[in-house]
């Protein structure tokens, strides 16, 4: 049975920061933020926006670029590690606002930024067995990445949310088969009760390459042998930057010469990562943001395929075949971008101290 992504919607929050002022608030040279890093903004929530209101928003808006009746859902999967409650899962406090109820599964998925995928995986496998008896899934990433001022990770913030109805292959039909890895490690991690995450960046970094090289080799041969032949390959972007050293450790690996390293970097990469710059870390919606703005440009029959990558840690490589179809959740998320509140160095520190106490 052919399976995959019927529509999308994105939500991001109403204010963001340029990471600009906040090199200026704490006495950074820009050039750190904008060129060591490539990031440009960070997406923040205002009042009354969390992980449940942007994921209702993106899960209103793909519900109704779906068109389908909402009872014509069987199962509703939330990958997040912006956990609302130890018990109750994120999923019920989405389907409360979203008033679905009745004869359908309701869980979270929680693997740190790869969650969603997982979630995702989940009712792409539920909707091929069959199992789905004719229903599709509702399938969302929602998170808010914070860290303590002054943290290397503060210029990497950002929120969003991407949710995806998977059933009929509308806008891109995902392929059954996946690479996968992972190891148990602490790259990345927030015990419970505490507000921000403990992070040993050079671990991480290193856990990342491995897991994107691992899931790319088994996917595409040693020599990558086909590679090439992608439309786009989309990764999670904690930031920029890390993405570009993913792709020249895989090069590296696979014998390829800085040249043609960066060649496939600007030609296959670069293109996908336009609209994380505007967000963020996004966390569990980090790479969909990046799959959905590739998909909004992509042609029929353009392979596309996405890195997803979780601390602790989990990696998967997934390909796709795009159909072509009309981008309805492009101007949502543009229109989003376009009537944010910039915050300037005090509005921030202010937003901060609220959040902090909140």
């Amino acid at each position: 049975m052919k399976t995959g992504i019927s529509s999308i919607g994105i939500k991001l929050p109403s204010r963001y920061l340029d990471v600009r002022e906040l090199a200026t608030l704490r006495s950074v040279d820009p050039n750190k933020f904008t060129k060591g890093l490539g990031c440009h903004q960070i997406a923040l929530c205002g009042d009354h926006e969390d992980a449940v209101s942007l994921g209702a928003g993106a899960a209103e808006r793909a519900l109704e670029a779906w068109g389908g009746r909402r009872e014509d859902l069987g199962l509703i999967a939330v990958g997040t590690e912006t956990a609302a409650d130890m018990s109750r899962p994120l999923s019920a406090f989405i389907a409360e606002k979203l008033e679905l109820s009745g004869a359908l599964r309701s869980y979270e998925v929680k693997h740190a930024c790869y969650g969603g995928t997982l979630a995702l995986r989940q009712a792409l496998e539920w909707h091929a067995s069959g199992a789905a008896a004719g229903k599709s899934a509702l399938v969302i990433a929602s998170d808010v990445s914070l860290y303590a001022p002054k943290d290397p990770g503060e210029p990497t913030q950002g929120a969003g949310a991407v949710a995806m109805v998977i059933g009929a292959p509308t806008v891109a039909e995902i392929d059954i088969a996946t690479t996968s890895w992972s190891e148990p490690v602490f790259d990345f991690w927030r015990p419970v009760g505490e507000a921000h995450p403990r992070v040993d960046g050079p671990l991480s970094l290193d856990c990342y390459k491995r897991g994107a090289w691992e899931t790319t080799r088994a996917r595409f041969g040693d020599d990558l042998a086909g590679l090439d032949e992608l439309h786009a390959l989309c990764f999670h972007t904690p930031f920029p930057k890390m993405v570009k050293k993913a792709v020249r450790f895989i090069g590296e690996q696979a014998g390829w010469d800085e040249a043609k390293a960066s060649s496939f970097f600007e030609a296959k990469v670069e293109p996908s990562m336009r609209w994380n710059r505007q967000v963020g870390n996004s966390y569990t919606a980090s790479l969909w943001i990046a799959v959905a703005d590739v998909l909004s440009r992509a042609p029929s029959g353009a392979r596309i395929g996405a890195y997803s990558y979780g601390s602790g840690f989990g990696a998967e490589l997934l390909t796709m075949t795009a159909t072509g179809a009309a981008p309805t959740w492009a101007a949502p998320f543009e229109q989003d971008a376009l009537t944010r509140a910039a915050m300037d160095q005090s509005s921030y520190e202010t937003w901060r101290v609220k959040t902090t106490h909140a």
